[in-house]
């Protein structure tokens, strides 16, 4: 016989660390966003996105999962681990859509797209330019940043709906993957009868 975790106590702070996580994580996206505005180093522009969007997040959400444990009574299944953590992914990203993807990119920042692009085109050119690397080769690398940009622009309601699909498979399987690393199962002694 296993403890079983409440599932309202469960669904709670699962909800709780996700808005918790989703407002962090805009945060992040946020800092990160000005830092590729006002750096004029390639190396630092190129570091940023993963520091803010990889590593920094993998840190937050490991702490999270290891305080949802202790606060859902330390121990939960693989199955309730997944829920929860799922729930706190789902809110995240509720969140961070909420207050990223709408009030600070299409209010705050209307122009988000177009300065990113002009900052990273100005950083790469005065790099390139700095090893002397040919201005065919420079207008070349200018070209993809520019069509990468230009991509991101062409956003149709199909995709949208297919990006979010994606997006809350991708949410279950790395709820998964937390999960497996994070499941600790009571043991429960059960006498042999007599």
């Amino acid at each position: 016989m296993a403890l079983e975790v409440d599932k309202k106590r469960l669904r709670t702070t699962g909800i709780t660390f996700g808005v918790l996580l989703g407002v962090v994580l805009t945060v992040l996206s946020i800092i990160s966003y000005y830092i590729i505005l006002w750096a004029t180093s390639v190396v630092l522009i190129s570091s940023t996105p993963f520091l803010f969007s990889v590593l920094l997040p993998i840190i937050l959400v490991v702490v999270l999962c290891l305080n949802f444990r202790k606060r859902v009574g330390g121990w939960w299944t693989m199955r309730e681990a997944a829920t929860g953590i799922f729930i706190m992914f789902f809110t995240a990203f509720v969140i961070q859509f909420a207050l990223r993807d709408q009030l600070f990119a299409k209010v705050i920042e209307p122009h988000m797209a177009e300065r990113t692009q002009a900052a990273m085109t100005a950083s790469v050119s005065k790099f390139l330019t700095e090893k002397k690397t040919s201005p065919d080769i420079i207008k070349k690398k200018l070209d993809e940043i520019h069509q990468e940009f230009e991509a991101q622009k062409d956003v149709t309601l199909g995709r949208q709906i297919v990006s979010l699909g994606f997006s809350i498979i991708f949410m279950f399987v790395l709820a998964i993957i937390f999960a497996a690393f994070f499941k600790k199962e009571a043991q429960v002694y059960n006498p042999p009868a007599a």
